[in-house]
C-alpha cells in the first residue's frame, strides 16, 4: 500500500499532468486514494501527487464516502480571498487552521475563497463525464487546498505570500513555527 508523500518530496512541487484516458492502472491509483483517505482520521480531502502520482485528480471526503474529482478546474469565484473564522460555542470567532497530511502537526491561516465554481470529469463506464458544481465554505476551502496541490503549490507557499499565521500543534500543545524555517528544508 501507498504511503503519504512528506513535504520536501519533490513530487509535492510538480504540476500533475492531465488525464486523457482511463486504465487499470489509474482505477488502482484512484483505489489507493481512496483508501489512504478514508483511513486518514483528520484528512477532509487529498491530491493525487500526495500518494506519489503526478495525475491530475483529487478526493474529497462527504458523508457518502470519497468522491474522486478528475481533471478539476475553478471556472468562477465569488467574493474576495479571506481568512476562513470558525465560530466557537460560546459565539466568539477563531481563525480557520489549515492543515496537511503531507505536513504532520503543522496547521496554518489561509486566504481561501469561500465559494468556487468548478469544473472536473467523473468517471461512468470507463468513460469521462464533465460535471460543475459550485462548492461553498468547508468544501470550498477544502478543494482549493487539493487544487493547489496538482498546482505544485503547497499551504505553507500561501501562508508565507499571504502573511498567515503557521503552527506545529501536538496534541495539546500549540506554538507558533516561522514558515522560512520549514520551507529551509526543501533546499
Amino acid at each position: 500500500m501507498r504511503k503519504i508523500v512528506l513535504f520536501p518530496n519533490n513530487i509535492l512541487r510538480s504540476r500533475a499532468k492531465e488525464i486523457a484516458t482511463i486504465d487499470k492502472k489509474l482505477l488502482g491509483e484512484i483505489e489507493d486514494l481512496k483508501k489512504m483517505l478514508n483511513a486518514s482520521e483528520n484528512g477532509a480531502g487529498i491530491a493525487a501527487p500526495q500518494i506519489g502520482v503526478a495525475k491530475r485528480f483529487l478526493g474529497l471526503k462527504n458523508q457518502n464516502g470519497v468522491e474522486v474529482l478528475i481533471n478539476p478546474k475553478i471556472t468562477k469565484t465569488f467574493g474576495e480571498k479571506v481568512y476562513p473564522m470558525i465560530v466557537e460555542n460560546k459565539g466568539e470567532e477563531s481563525d480557520f487552521l489549515e492543515g496537511c497530511l503531507s505536513f504532520p502537526d503543522l496547521w496554518g491561516t489561509v486566504k481561501r475563497y469561500l465559494k468556487i465554481e468548478i469544473q472536473w470529469e467523473k468517471i461512468i463506464e470507463e468513460k469521462l463525464e464533465m460535471r460543475n458544481e459550485i462548492l461553498e465554505g468547508f468544501e470550498a476551502i477544502v478543494f482549493q487546498h487539493e487544487f493547489d496541490h496538482l498546482e505544485g503549490i503547497l499551504f505553507v507557499d500561501r501562508i508565507k505570500e499571504e502573511g498567515g499565521k503557521f503552527f506545529y500543534w501536538k496534541d495539546k500543545d500549540k506554538e507558533i513555527v516561522d514558515v522560512d524555517e520549514i520551507l529551509k528544508k526543501e533546499k
